[in-house]
């Protein structure tokens, strides 16, 4: 009976929103939003899903509970020193303007991090950052951070480039203005194509093997010849080969020629 009542929440959430849960890791989706369901009073997910099509309140938090929004600026610093030394300026030099995609962005940490090393090193380019969440996005767009946010951003980037609010930080236009916003579904949507440099961390480890492989496929043809796919810190990709990706750094695949 359980069972029968997530397969339904399932068909239904795909019907109103075209977002395939099927397509993420069964035990981690069903965990995560029974406790959610829990929490909030609801004994079966057909009464759950009752409550989130009518309530936006309840729909974004389910959606925020389904994506993870958990992000800051320059995480896993080294590898952001290894795009900045090593990725970039050879991309640059490749392309010259940069047509980057940070995919599944969350609440922006990520895009503006990219955005702020293209300042740095004064490098053309233009970010595209995509999310499921609406409410994520909208976060995003404000540009406004909580310190705790920002304790991996270099020092002089973050007096340049952030001003103060009480207990926050506001991100600056200058940096905000390389940065478009835009609501996608990675595994619906079409992708985009042409771009230097893709940016997709700590999302495929919540789908299946067969949605993984099919994104995978979609990430690399939606880069040219010698862009980079940068993955997350537990997402090494077994035989890149499959996909025409080879390794060019720790988490970081260059698209063969």
């Amino acid at each position: 009976m359980e069972d029968r009542d997530f397969l339904g929440f399932i068909e239904n959430v795909k019907k109103l929103t075209g977002i395939d849960l099927a397509l993420y890791k069964e035990a981690q989706m069903k965990r995560r939003l029974t406790s959610l369901r829990v929490k909030r009073g609801y004994y079966t997910f057909a009464q759950y899903f009752e409550a989130i099509s009518k309530d936006k309140e309840l729909f974004y938090e389910f959606l925020d509970r389904m994506t993870i929004n958990v992000s800051e600026f320059f995480r896993n610093p080294g590898r952001w020193e290894v795009l900045e030394n090593k990725i970039l300026p050879r991309l640059a030099k490749q392309s010259g303007k940069l047509k980057c995609w940070s995919a599944a962005c969350s609440t922006g940490e990520e895009p503006y991090t990219l955005s702020l090393i293209l300042l740095k090193n004064r490098l053309e380019g233009t970010v595209l950052a995509t999310d499921i969440d609406e409410g994520a996005l909208a976060k995003a767009k404000q540009g406004v951070y909580a310190e705790r946010s920002l304790q991996d951003c270099p020092k002089d980037l973050l007096s340049r480039y952030f001003t103060r609010d009480a207990n926050s930080f506001r991100i600056s236009n200058e940096v905000k203005n390389l940065v478009t916003f835009k609501k996608h579904n990675l595994l619906a949507d079409p992708f985009d194509s042409n771009f230097d440099l893709i940016i997709c961390r700590n999302v495929m480890i919540y789908f299946t093997e067969e949605a993984k492989i099919d994104l995978y496929h979609k990430f690399s043809r939606a880069l040219k010849p010698g862009g980079v796919f940068f993955v997350g810190s537990t997402e090494q990709i077994f035989q890149p080969q499959q996909f025409r990706l080879e390794p060019e750094d720790t988490f970081f695949y260059r698209k063969m020629d």
